[in-house]
């Protein structure tokens, strides 16, 4: 579908069309694990197995790649599946990668626990800093440099541009996790990032009632020998089969229709609740890409639509005050996970970070992070001021 076309003309017909038996506007949910073929080796449509290829799989590959502006786009059963595919494909034993200092604690843990045993060496650099990424590159070995914008919990931004310039200088492919920005305040591929990957369990699903993943390549691959990045994590997508089913990815491609008014409304909600926050004496910092004070916001200003959904905060005393404030709220959903239509609370340092403590990941324990919903935003602010006033 040409790009051409506005976002959510892309998000509710790419991939998508009227079924052509019926006229169904919604593509069908294959629920198929194997197909009949005209003769031996002559597959309908190429399909034959449905961990190669499925028809509601491929619609929602089509639709994602759309959105990103990208050659081909491939689903996940969850984002880490994705991500350890693209690791799998692109690298080998004594490869290096770059990582953020404020990576999401599952990448991090993979990177750290899974890829490092199998000979694959990775350095911590502080994404937001163009020049400690470039100081973290080990000249004739790194082969990845692997970046989340905005990063997860501490909303930090990292120049898309400027990183691609410094890895692929460096004969690296840039890998930008776009899951917090998604497809519409962001795309990285338009910016020099080689391959982009998403939970789409996150704002692409949104309605949190799906696990899932996916990757976007580029449609031109700017690094010397990996021009066949994208046949490489096709074959490893099916020899490894972590797909998504496919009433997930029916799923997903559902949620993806309303991508584009949820995403505005997350972010018209996320600046309201930074505005109360700022005007609280229990919140010390507030972390959101869409302040001035935030150390990078030229960048998020300069790359993104909007400034997202994500609002992480430091309370005033301290770490016993964020556990006490998070238990208290009664519209915030105590919960790790993100994106989702309904508004979520949680302690990065006991949940979803709890793996990285103790490590140069390790987030501050007065922090709490907000996925910020599209309930009406004065009930949400009513909610938190009541918890905030008794314990900030």
């Amino acid at each position: 579908m040409s790009d051409e076309l506005g976002f959510s003309t892309r998000a509710i017909h790419a991939g998508q069309e009227a079924d052509a038996t019926t006229g169904a506007v919604v593509p069908a949910i294959y629920q198929v694990s194997t197909y009949k073929q005209d003769g031996i080796g002559g597959f309908r449509g190429g399909y034959e197995y449905s961990r190669s290829a499925n028809p509601t799989r491929a619609a929602l590959e089509e639709c994602m790649a759309a959105l990103e502006g990208g050659s081909r786009g491939f689903a996940f059963a969850s984002g880490l599946a994705g991500q350890d595919t693209v690791a799998r494909a692109l690298l080998v034993p004594g490869d290096h990668v770059v990582v953020p200092s404020d990576a999401y604690g599952g990448t991090y843990r993979y990177f750290n626990k899974v890829a490092k045993p199998q000979g694959i060496d990775h350095s911590i650099a502080r994404i937001g800093d163009v020049e400690a990424v470039r100081a973290a590159i080990v000249p004739g070995r790194t082969k990845m440099v692997w970046v989340e914008t905005p990063t997860n919990p501490l909303l930090g931004i990292a120049d898309i541009e400027a990183i691609a310039e410094v890895a692929h200088d460096a004969g690296a492919v840039l890998v930008v996790d776009n899951t917090f920005a998604t497809a519409y305040l962001q795309n990285p591929l338009a910016l020099g990032a080689d391959i982009v990957t998403h939970s789409t369990t996150k704002y692409s699903g949104g309605h949190s009632d799906v696990v899932g993943g996916a990757v976007v390549t580029a449609k031109e691959i700017r690094v010397p020998g990996l021009e066949d990045a994208e046949d490489r994590i096709a074959f490893h997508q099916n020899s490894i089969g972590g797909v998504a089913g496919p009433f997930d990815s029916w799923l997903t491609l559902r949620g993806l229709k309303t991508l584009a008014v949820r995403m505005e409304r997350h972010c018209d909600n996320a600046e309201k609740v930074v505005e109360f926050l700022q005007g609280h004496d229990g919140v010390s910092q507030i972390l959101y890409p869409g302040l001035e004070s935030h150390p990078n916001h030229d960048v998020a200003a300069r790359q993104m639509k909007r400034f997202g959904g994500m609002v992480s905060f430091r309370m005033t005393r301290g770490e016993d005050a964020a556990v006490k404030t998070c238990g208290t709220v009664r519209l915030w959903t105590l919960g790790e996970s993100l994106g989702g239509v309904e508004s979520l609370i949680e302690h990065p340092a006991r949940m979803t970070h709890a793996s990285v403590a103790g490590t140069e990941l390790e987030v501050p324990g007065d922090l709490i992070r907000l996925s910020v919903g599209i309930e009406d935003v004065d009930d949400l602010i009513a909610d938190l001021r009541e918890a905030l006033d008794i314990h900030g």
